[in-house]
């Protein structure tokens, strides 16, 4: 004797089951989560004290170089000498004129490898420069 009758095994599913799919959605953003801070800051570097900044910039239009204490210079990850960086931010300035030029210096860097940043910046016309520094504790 058969207590369910063959009507019930004829009946398909018309459910979508989403618990796989909000797993998935879940894992990518924690994911997403971690990495970015680690794509914004290349190289591990002390950055100098400093304060807060006053006005708050769109990331699309900021533009992040690197000097590290050897005096390299790195914009995501890719070295350049100072005159291939030069080149390379004019170009991007050309591109986006609402560009925000953030150095990154290390604190032990010397002003010899820092300086020629900001001189070819301004040489060339691109007075919108931030340099970044570690927020101060100051309430």
């Amino acid at each position: 004797m058969r207590r369910f009758s063959q009507r019930n095994a004829l009946v398909t599913l018309s459910d979508i089951n989403i618990t796989p799919l909000l797993d998935l959605a879940f894992v990518l953003l924690i994911i997403f989560v971690i990495t970015t801070p680690l794509l914004e800051h290349s190289i591990d570097m002390r950055l100098p004290p400093g304060g807060k900044a006053v006005q708050r910039v769109d990331r699309d239009n900021i533009l992040n170089v690197e000097v590290d204490k050897q005096g390299h210079y790195l914009i995501d990850k890719t070295g350049y000498t100072i005159d291939q960086l030069e080149q390379r931010l004019v170009s991007a300035y050309k591109a986006n004129p609402e560009l925000v030029i953030r150095v990154r210096a290390d604190q032990d860097s010397l002003a010899r490898q820092f300086y020629p940043v900001i001189d070819r910046l301004v040489k060339n016309g691109i007075t919108r420069i931030s340099l970044a520094t570690e927020p101060s504790n100051r309430r």
